[in-house]
């Protein structure tokens, strides 16, 4: 990102880093370097984590204006939207942090609590049979899916982590609804611990803003294609009208 980039082990893009800024004052977070411009364009900050966990570097580019040619993007606004979220209780100790991260993160960006809707199934291989019966409901936006598998000694862990991500994406494909995989496929418990609220974020929390995302998107593209139709329709009749006039003048 260029010379001088402050040392940090999280980075975070927003929207305004003196926005952001300003509320960590606020709140009296642990400022370990104050905001300033960076010369690569951005302006910067860092937050020190408690208990020493690390730091985090909180930036916004200055001029955002290339991103105006880009074809379209998901807002990160959860105001009117519906989610569902399909959570395993097998691994019940993990899922439970992932479904808290990603309840949080819905009502952050705007989501009414009447309009989360929580499913429960016994474990990751039941998620994506349960996403697809939601998502065929029509009551939902999105669809956070939120798992956790541990590799054991044998190849059982392999099949179902295949079967899993493949039938998320099978739902999501086949029924239009947007599909956030929040299933954390580890090694070990201490991976999953720490993708589960601790060194590495909240894998839910981050699941659920893609979905967030993603509902906005599928709404974008949407109206874009309706205007698109509305104005093709509107050419159809203009040339069949002309093409009329031309058949009584003759």
């Amino acid at each position: 990102m260029g010379e001088g980039f402050p040392r940090a082990d999280i980075v975070i893009e927003v929207d305004s880093a003196d926005a952001a800024y300003e509320l960590a004052r606020a709140r009296r977070w642990k400022i370990a370097g104050k905001i300033a411009d960076a010369d690569w364009g951005a302006r910067i900050f860092t937050l020190a984590l408690p208990a020493g966990l690390g730091r985090v570097a909180i930036f916004s580019y200055n001029d955002t204006s290339w991103r105006a040619d880009e074809a379209g993007a998901g807002k990160l606004d959860a105001t009117g939207k519906r989610f569902g979220i399909v959570v395993a209780r097998f691994n019940a100790f993990i899922t439970d942090r992932l479904l808290a991260g990603a309840v949080d993160a819905l009502h952050r960006a705007g989501a009414k609590k009447e309009d989360v809707e929580i499913v429960r199934v016994p474990g990751s291989f039941e998620i994506p049979a349960a996403a697809r019966m939601l998502a065929l409901t029509a009551r939902v936006d999105a669809i956070v899916c939120l798992g956790c598998l541990l590799r054991g000694e044998t190849a059982h862990y392999d099949v179902i982590a295949n079967e899993v991500t493949r039938g998320i994406g099978q739902s999501a494909q086949e029924t239009g609804v947007p599909h956030a995989l929040g299933v954390l496929t580890c090694d070990t418990l201490e991976q999953a611990i720490d993708r589960a609220g601790l060194k590495s974020g909240n894998k839910g929390f981050e699941a659920a803003l893609s979905a967030i995302e993603m509902a906005n998107l599928k709404s974008a593209v949407g109206r874009r294609q309706e205007a698109g139709e509305s104005a093709a329709r509107r050419r159809a009749t203009k040339a069949a009208g002309a093409r009329r006039s031309r058949t009584r003048r003759k």
